[in-house]
């Protein structure tokens, strides 16, 4: 049996080493010194008479039986903390992540719609700003997530989508005089790019076979939910999520200078894992947010797919 839980510890002391690629992280995470770490690693390789780390320098790069015993860890890992957890904490209960846009123009809004008539499912939710949107739910302390993403996620995940991303440009009601103003008109106009690649701008503008219009000059932000109070502000044109601006071109706090609304191929997609303890929870807050996103019931917009 002693054999057996020391081996146990080797095998939890590479798969954190596994993830760092570093002795010393994962020996901080352990509470370990880094030579136990080394001699949990070596102890693995004599059992099973390979090398897991290729050694070069300081640089730690997992060999090809590192990375299959790796890969099959992190599952098992995951469900051994998934069976404490449920003993430790709201077993009923979901930790969500979210990108922080999506909470402030939509998501806060739904939670607490669903809180008012389900009492058995808790959400505890955490909005962060993400670049890319992502989760590793082997090491992040979330049970489901909801992300801006094409749709292919690993086999290990269970998704769902909630709503497709349409991207359309907006301004506040007086920055344009013009009714209907002309593609050409952009130039002069003054860009408010919500994330630093202006990839936005850009995807909208090739659905317009309008790529000579340049997009380097204007303001630049790291968020959508900047670039639309920008733009409520009266400080130029962003371009945005239709649902998440949703509310705000119903108030007639922005309206859409031009009639076309671009689909991306991206959209908000609902995830956990397949082998989560906590699925059918998860199964009922989905449904739930599918019958809170708002229709795309605009008369007057042109729905163009890219």
């Amino acid at each position: 049996m002693s054999e057996r839980i020391q081996a146990l510890h080797a095998l939890r002391a590479f798969e954190v080493a596994s993830r760092y690629g570093s002795f010393t992280r994962a020996a901080e995470e352990l509470a370990l010194t880094q030579g136990a770490v080394s001699h949990h690693i070596k102890t693995l390789e004599a059992l099973f008479g390979c090398d897991l780390f290729e050694r070069r320098g300081p640089k730690l790069s997992l060999t090809e039986h590192g990375r299959l015993l790796a890969q099959e860890l992190k599952v098992g890992f995951k469900i051994i903390e998934n069976a404490c957890a449920l003993l430790r904490q709201d077993r009923y209960g979901l930790r969500l992540k979210a990108p922080s846009t999506l909470t402030v123009r939509w998501l806060l809004r739904a939670l607490d719609a669903f809180k008012k008539v389900e009492d058995n499912c808790s959400v505890q939710l955490s909005s962060v700003w993400m670049d890319i949107d992502s989760v590793d739910f082997y090491s992040e302390p979330y049970d489901c997530a909801i992300l801006l993403a094409s749709g292919r996620f690993p086999a290990d995940i269970e998704s769902f989508k909630l709503f497709d991303e349409w991207l359309i440009p907006v301004c506040h009601p007086d920055y344009m005089t013009q009714v209907q103003p002309q593609l050409s008109d952009l130039p002069r106009c003054e860009f408010l790019h919500p994330s630093p690649d202006r990839r936005d701008w850009r995807r909208w503008l090739a659905r317009m076979d309008a790529l000579d219009i340049s997009i380097d000059q204007g303001q630049v932000f790291d968020t959508l939910d900047q670039g639309i109070s920008a733009a409520q502000q009266g400080l130029g044109i962003s371009v945005v999520d239709l649902v998440l601006a949703s509310t705000d071109l119903a108030a007639g706090r922005l309206v859409t200078p031009f009639k076309h609304a671009v689909a991306t191929g991206d959209g908000y997609y609902m995830t956990w894992l397949k082998a989560s303890p906590k699925a059918r929870q998860m199964h009922k807050l989905r449904d739930f947010l599918l019958g809170q996103v708002p229709p795309l019931a605009y008369k007057d917009i042109n729905y163009l797919y890219g």
